[in-house]
């Protein structure tokens, strides 16, 4: 595929436009969000409206390889290619689906926070999902009756719009652990999925 064909496919899940690299915290999260959703490449170089504007290959690589050794927890790894459109150069940045789910980025608190790719967004994650990679291969398949503290939280998460954790906390009755683990459960047994904007999260039922 040649370049021109990739920046009509514009920002999506698994690509990134990029002018050029002048954070490396901020570019962390987003290859976080790749290693964490399902790989993707950063196009760098490329205007958010897909206009080549052109840098120098070396500078951005090296920005780039800053920011995974240095600002991503555990540190990631990348393949690159540099594309020419006339005069002017465009690096690509290739990050695959990580095995070592969850990868972090530190942001400008100094706080080590994780990342997902939703669309064209890289959406920060909470606790559940963070939960969910850790105990998703340990937890077995789903039971073929749920308990009834299971059920109604189940159709409380149905019936509320924006169902938000700390909305389910007010309104289950239950220990914060015990939603918690739940919820976690759901998520594994796909009866719940994670729905995210850029700064929040809400949980909704599988259909």
């Amino acid at each position: 595929m040649e370049l021109a064909e990739l920046i009509r496919e514009g920002e999506h899940l698994h690509q990134d436009f990029k002018f050029r690299v002048d954070d490396q915290r901020k570019i962390a999260k987003t290859l976080c969000a790749f290693a964490n959703t399902d790989g993707g490449r950063l196009l760098i170089g490329v205007k958010d409206n897909g206009k080549v504007a052109g840098i120098d290959p070396e500078e951005e690589y090296h920005m780039i390889d800053g920011a995974a050794s240095l600002f991503c927890s555990p540190p990631l790894t990348f393949t690159s290619k540099i594309w020419q459109d006339e005069h002017k150069l465009v690096l690509e940045i290739q990050v695959d689906k990580s095995e070592n789910m969850p990868h972090y980025a530190l942001d400008d608190d100094g706080k080590w926070k994780s990342y997902i790719r939703v669309d064209d967004n890289t959406c920060l994650v909470g606790k559940i999902q963070l939960k969910v990679w850790k105990e998703k291969k340990r937890i077995g398949s789903r039971p073929e009756k749920l308990d009834d503290e299971s059920l109604n939280l189940l159709r409380l998460i149905e019936n509320t719009p924006g169902c938000s954790l700390s909305k389910l906390y007010k309104l289950s009755g239950l220990p914060l652990k015990k939603v918690d683990h739940l919820l976690v459960l759901f998520i594994c047994w796909n009866l719940v999925q994670i729905e995210y904007s850029e700064d929040k999260s809400w949980f909704v039922c599988v259909d």
